[in-house]
């Protein structure tokens, strides 16, 4: 199976727009939806040269199927918050995500030397926590009405990743 990640790349947005407004995709992503290209193509000349994230485009055979990142680079604290969402729907469920995901990890633990990565998912969101807690994203706590998404309050948990324990697993 060869999953890869590479840099997001303007190729990308209508991809990114198909997949974040598919319903299926964006019932835990809390964009303001729908997503148009025109703006999505300015987001991405707004972001392409920062340093404090890192957009990725997960490939399977070399075709796009999702995207992934860190947002929120933090170098004096050494942490940054991790994003995914596997858009086509034929390659969930076949280690796709949880694959990139060790990808992305490696990358953020090796070349930018980050010491613990973060996460925020819905507490109904079952699946991603199964893929969290596979990777060894560890539950450290509970937000109550963390945000509001079409006037919903919504409860999250906050999952981290220690680079020692990362490191102790692998």
């Amino acid at each position: 199976m060869s999953v890869n990640i590479r840099r997001f790349e303007e190729k990308d947005i209508p991809l990114k727009v198909k997949w974040i407004n598919d319903e299926k995709n964006n019932k835990y992503l809390h964009y303001d939806l729908p997503l148009v290209e025109e703006k999505t193509l300015l987001w991405f000349k707004n972001i392409k040269d920062r340093t404090d994230r890192a957009d990725f485009t997960i490939t399977f055979e070399n075709e796009p199927v999702g995207l992934i990142g860190l947002l929120g680079i933090d170098n004096k604290n050494k942490k940054a918050e991790y994003y995914i969402c596997l858009g086509e729907h034929k390659y969930k469920g076949k280690g796709i995500a949880y694959t990139a995901s060790k990808l992305l990890i490696d990358y953020a633990f090796k070349e930018l030397c980050l010491n613990k990565i973060y996460l925020y998912t819905e507490i109904n969101n079952y699946p991603a926590q199964r893929l969290f807690e596979k990777i060894g994203f560890k539950k450290e706590g509970l937000l109550r009405n963390d945000i509001i998404y079409n006037g919903e309050k919504i409860d999250r948990y906050v999952y981290g990743l220690l680079l020692e324990d990362y490191v102790k697993s692998n």
